[in-house]
């Protein structure tokens, strides 16, 4: 198999509840199929030590901020493809949320120049529910502020030609995520394919009684990836 040239990186953005982390896998789980090697990397959020949702500080969302960036360096040069759940652009604006609006630690500069490092930007909009999980805000207007930051916000840190936006109700286990790896390949100007790997086909839609819930799917879709 002759390897990509540079390493790839997506990213799935957006507020909480919203569906990125299926989405983040199943993405993942489609390079993988092209016979492509790829990292996955989770939201570090849930082991934030400071507290998280509306309660969350300035320095608690900073540690969430660095902690992420962290986490893509120890991954980016592991596999062809980083797949991020979150990026510091969302990570970004609840920084701002919990600093009433305010850069207290001059985070932005850093913001601005590791947002160029995605080669695309997936934002999922919340026309869904959330979901209670026991760790994440149930609270629509937390979740609203939070993308009013973000309309704000995005256009100065992504560029339109890197950016896709997609609804999170569309994020279903038979959505087909191969137009948006092909994407991924063009910007690289390679092909998706691996050599020797015939192109998957597309997924079936399933019957309700065989769906599984969107806790299980995304466990299988963790173990597909051996993580």
């Amino acid at each position: 198999m002759v390897p990509w040239p540079r390493n790839a990186k997506l990213a799935f953005i957006g507020s909480h509840g919203i569906r990125k982390t299926t989405a983040a896998l199943a993405f993942a789980s489609a390079i993988q199929r092209a016979g492509r090697s790829v990292e996955f990397a989770r939201e570090v959020v849930r082991d934030n030590p400071l507290g998280i949702n509306e309660g969350a500080t300035s320095e608690a969302q900073l540690w969430v901020l660095t902690s992420h960036i962290r986490r893509e360096l120890e991954l980016s040069r592991k596999a062809e493809c980083l797949v991020t759940d979150r990026g510091v652009m969302d990570n970004f604006a609840y920084y701002l949320r919990a600093g009433g609006g305010d850069d207290p630690f001059d985070a932005e500069p850093l913001v601005r120049k590791w947002s160029r490092t995605y080669d695309l930007v997936v934002r999922l909009t919340p026309d869904v529910e959330i979901r209670a999980d026991g760790v994440r805000s149930t609270s629509d207007r937390f979740r609203d502020e939070i993308e009013a930051i973000l309309d704000a916000r995005l256009p100065r840190l992504v560029a339109g030609d890197r950016l896709i936006v997609q609804a999170a109700s569309g994020i279903t286990e038979n959505h087909d995520w191969w137009p948006l790896a092909e994407q991924l390949a063009f910007r690289l100007g390679e092909p998706l394919l691996a050599q020797g790997v015939s192109r998957p086909r597309p997924p079936r839609a399933q019957p309700r009684a065989a769906r599984r819930s969107k806790a299980a799917h995304d466990d299988q879709l963790a173990l597909d990836l051996g993580r």
